[in-house]
């Protein structure tokens, strides 16, 4: 199965957002957590992640970018029962018997965005409108790429944060 994974190409994330996903973190879209925002009232790094950022499923961080990757069905389910107990001590879910259906539907989601090759990278784009929150996914594809140039590599970030 393929699932969206943070991957941080420089550390914008850790200064955009409040809290940035760590690289290799399993990311949701987590438009869940704007519902029931005021969205006029949100902060400016707050912002930003409503319109651009990706919901890390261990910290609950945010990620600009994510990259298709595989994950074992083990990890999945680590993921849905991080997102459930998320749902009950930060959404107000009864409890996890209610979260785990609903933590499901949003790892599903999350894993049929990842219809590309491994390492595709993805970008998200929200905005509010009278129907309520749409959200976009979009594959980043470097203006001056070929199937056949490899125009980047990916490195551990050493910084502190």
């Amino acid at each position: 199965m393929k699932f969206p994974r943070c991957i941080r190409l420089d550390n914008s994330d850790i200064n955009i957002f409040h809290r940035a996903a760590a690289p290799g973190e399993w990311l949701v879209t987590g438009t869940f957590a704007y519902v029931d925002r005021n969205l006029a009232d949100l902060d400016n790094k707050t912002t930003l992640a409503f319109h651009t950022g990706w919901l890390g499923c261990e910290a609950f961080g945010h990620a600009t970018l994510a990259e298709v990757a595989d994950i074992s069905e083990a990890e999945f389910f680590q993921v849905v029962e991080r997102l459930a107990r998320h749902f009950v001590e930060c959404y107000g879910a009864p409890d996890l018997v209610n979260a785990l259906p609903v933590a499901r539907a949003e790892a599903d989601d999350a894993a049929g965005l990842c219809a590309h090759k491994i390492g595709t990278l993805l970008a998200l784009e929200r905005c509010a409108g009278d129907d309520g929150i749409t959200e976009r996914v979009r594959l980043v594809v470097p203006a001056r790429a070929k199937d056949h140039a490899r125009i980047w590599d990916t490195a551990a970030d050493n910084s502190k944060d």
